[in-house]
């Protein structure tokens, strides 16, 4: 296999170690156990067929397979395209389509999932350069396509043929979290996935000796993928969930010495919900978490008293999560904000003001630009989309509106699309959230921006506790507490928020709440 110091390969160390690289369902995994099972799957993906720039879809939850995947298709040349276990057949569809996949490596079935029955609901005519399905499980399933069975680990194969991994090809296929249109794939090479693996290891000054990590993010997202590699580069522990659950999750941080964890709010809010009032986390460092769901900085602060200590974080696909940290000496406030340190030191971040397209001085909102070794090569083919998400000199829009500190850190306030201009001033919507959860028989509040008789306004949708709130009361009291520009023109209240299921996590489709708000003012 190829030694060079930005393949994936060179993320392997195999030297001597007492400690497993991985731990699936209680079963370790060597190093060296790894290393071989990355050359039974190059041999099987060559007896497939399968060469230098070819796609190989992998739609399976977090096992040793998926891993072994990505490095072997590294090893051939070819591109993996990582599939969301909670993608149906629409979703499935424009994946392989957009991505030419030739092969798809699958699951037969898993807990509530009949992969057979979505793939039923998938047109040959939709996908045709798609040619083969591999099953993990069975022999085969019921389907448009030929079944084999992914045996590589079972059955010898003739050698794969010398190594053909140019390190700076597509090797992983990450989708975005959609539009309208469809999501994009954003493209990493070898050098990019391996560079910020590096990165992250040293910027959390990993030990092999003393850290672990729990991966309970899925593998097909940049989340749980460079978490993962991160570890698999320091050569430190990986133990595994195949998906997440909190019971399970709970277990492992509290029996393991698991030193670090990363993943959504709401997995943080659900292990703390099954967690007594002893402080089972002994070993706990970092516990990196993305802020999905309102009531974020309510359960940081519910996880600090439990011994559980959360850091804000940021990342995407395009310059993969992890991208920066908050450090362990930022006062807690700082801390669990969004955003913090690159993790690289050749990263650089600036700030660019929407309204002048100038770059804004420290302390001022505007667009997030990244230059970093982690940034992706470009949208899957698609040119145009590659195009404009890159400035003149190489920076990434990355449609999140932030702020520099003047310590070198900054802060990730939301997304541009989300970002409100009212009253000629930048408003992030969770300030006027916060001050709608505190108001009695608030649960959660939403605010998103509307056009009110050609006037840019805002309007908030909130879920009542078990006094529901009356909207004029929540305007009045928040007249006394915000500048009048930020007060809400219409307060609804709903039972619930139009949500999206990603591989992250669960996110609020704020697009749709635009949508609702305008209906509702419209039908007035």
């Amino acid at each position: 296999m190829s030694a060079n110091a930005f393949s994936l390969q060179s993320l392997i160390r195999t030297e001597a170690t007492p400690h497993p690289a991985f731990v699936f369902a209680d079963m370790p995994v060597s190093r060296a156990e790894f290393s071989r099972r990355i050359e039974q799957t190059a041999a099987w993906l060559a007896a497939q067929g399968i060469g230098k720039g070819d796609v190989v879809a992998v739609w399976l939850v977090n096992r040793i397979e998926w891993i072994a995947l990505l490095f072997a298709a590294a090893r051939l040349g070819a591109v993996v395209a990582a599939v969301n276990t909670r993608y149906r057949s629409g979703d499935v569809a424009h994946l392989l389509r957009l991505s030419g996949a030739k092969l798809m490596v699958v699951e037969a079935a898993f807990r509530s999932i009949d992969f057979a029955a979505i793939l039923a609901d998938v047109t040959k005519h939709e996908v045709p350069a798609l040619q083969q399905l591999a099953v993990i499980g069975a022999d085969a399933i019921p389907a448009h396509w030929p079944c084999v069975r992914f045996d590589a680990f079972d059955r010898t194969y003739p050698p794969a043929p010398p190594a053909q991994d140019d390190i700076d090809l597509p090797v992983l296929l990450y989708t975005t979290s959609g539009t309208t249109k469809g999501p994009k794939l954003v493209a990493h090479s070898q050098r990019t996935l391996a560079t910020h693996a590096a990165c992250v290891a040293a910027a959390l000054q990993l030990d092999p000796q003393r850290h672990s990590l729990l991966a309970m993010l899925p593998f097909c997202g940049t989340f749980g993928m460079t978490s993962l590699l991160g570890f698999v580069a320091a050569g430190a522990t990986v133990h595994v969930l195949d998906a997440f659950e909190a019971a399970p999750a709970l277990t492992i941080l509290s029996e393991q010495g698991i030193t670090h964890t990363f993943g959504s709010d709401e997995m943080f809010r659900r292990i703390l919900a099954i967690t007594d009032a002893r402080r089972p986390f002994l070993h706990l460092e970092v516990c990196g978490f993305a802020a999905f769901q309102p009531g974020w900085r309510e359960l940081a602060a519910e996880a600090e008293a439990r011994g559980l200590p959360l850091f804000g974080l940021y990342g995407s696909s395009e310059v993969q999560a992890l991208f920066s940290i908050a450090r362990p000496g930022d006062a807690f406030a700082d801390r669990i904000e969004g955003g913090g340190w690159p993790m690289s030191p050749d990263a650089r971040v600036r700030v660019r003001d929407a309204e002048t397209g100038e770059l804004a001085p420290f302390g001022v909102s505007g667009e997030i630009e990244i230059s970093a070794p982690s940034r992706f090569l470009g949208y899957f083919n698609n040119q145009d989309a590659t195009h404009d998400a890159i400035t003149a000199d190489g920076f990434f829009r990355t449609g999140d509106i932030g702020r520099l500190r003047g310590d070198g850190s900054f802060v990730y306030e939301t997304r541009a699309g989300d970002a409100m201009r009212l009253g000629g001033f930048l408003v992030a919507p969770g300030e006027i959230e916060d001050e709608l959860k505190s108001c009695r028989g608030v649960t959660d509040a939403q605010v998103v921006a509307v056009d009110l008789k050609g006037q840019a306004r805002c309007a908030a949708f909130v879920i009542p506790a078990n006094e529901p709130p009356i909207p004029e009361t929540l305007i009045a009291h928040l007249r006394d507490r915000l500048a009048g520009y930020k007060v809400p023109a219409r307060i609804y209240v709903v039972d619930a928020f139009p949500v999206t299921d990603s591989a992250n996590g669960v996110k609020i489709q704020r697009a749709r709440l635009r949508a609702m708000a305008m209906e509702r003012i419209a039908a007035e």
